[in-house]
């Protein structure tokens, strides 16, 4: 359970860390950065996971998110894996969508992806035990969210595991592969042609099976290109609505799905997460 620093920067009154390890799950090295606010010596503190999307890596959120000064406002620490196995010898597609960088947070079970694109068992297990070990977390006390492919990563992961995340939100998530071509070319190549089996992967299917959360904030962009194709926020809506999740799913005139969008709603996220995470 060791890993290397790879950098360490003062912000915000807190320390903004980027790691890395050898992961068990991947089978590859893995990359993470941790923002940790000042605290008392013995202090242990909330902390919220950032599940980031297409294409991206740790860095994008960490660089980009604009995080750091809501977190220190509300002593929470704030951790944003990578997307997917990196390296030489891990597969990768041609598209964007698909291979490195586009992990799904899932557990492939089909050749080749199978070996490392064990992202589901990464962000549930592997990654969780490696924090509760080097930082000072109050592993009671934990909140989820993410963009877009994080979005989805953060729903489903949330939705799976009932009683350990306090709190639950999202930016311009995929709230159903199922019925997207995203997820439907993901699940595929991943899992295999058995839709039964991507249900555990797609928010509104585990809704629909049972599945409850407490609460939830979305945040949504209407003049987000992906929308309508991919994201089909509505689909959502209307899950928690059947489900009587009480869900607050805010379309924000205007929006894109960049880091400009992310960034001007991320402080309330975190402010929300905030109350939930307290005592």
């Amino acid at each position: 359970m060791t890993f290397e620093t790879q950098s360490t920067n003062r912000a915000f009154g807190g320390t903004q860390g980027v790691y890395t390890h050898q992961s068990e799950a991947t089978g590859t090295p893995m990359t993470f950065s941790v923002f940790v606010p000042d605290h008392a010596p013995d202090a242990k503190l909330p902390v919220l996971w950032y599940l980031s999307g297409l294409t991206c890596t740790h860095a994008n959120v960490t660089e980009k998110g604009e995080f750091r000064a809501a977190c220190a406002e509300h002593g929470i620490i704030f951790i944003a894996p990578d997307t997917s196995p990196r390296g030489d010898d891990v597969p990768d597609d041609e598209g964007y969508d698909f291979g490195k960088g586009a992990g799904f947070y899932v557990d492939a079970t089909q050749e080749p992806w199978a070996q490392h694109f064990q992202m589901r068992r990464y962000i549930e297990d592997e990654t969780p035990a490696l924090i509760a070990a080097h930082f000072p977390v109050d592993m009671a006390r934990q909140g989820i969210t993410g963009h877009s492919m994080g979005g989805h990563g953060a729903l489903t992961i949330a939705l799976r595991n009932p009683g350990r995340f306090r709190s639950t939100s999202a930016f311009a998530p995929i709230v159903s592969p199922l019925e997207c071509p995203w997820g439907e070319k993901a699940l595929g190549g991943y899992l295999g042609p058995d839709r039964a089996a991507w249900r555990a992967y797609d928010a509104c299917a585990l809704i629909a099976d049972g599945a409850r959360l407490p609460d939830l904030l979305v945040d949504q962009g209407t003049a987000d290109g992906f929308l309508d194709e991919q994201l089909k926020t509505h689909l959502l809506t209307e899950a928690c609505a059947r489900a009587s999740i009480p869900a607050t799913i805010r379309m924000q005139e205007g929006y894109d799905h960049s880091y400009y969008f992310i960034s001007t709603f991320m402080a309330e996220h975190i402010a929300w997460h905030g109350e939930r995470l307290r005592g």
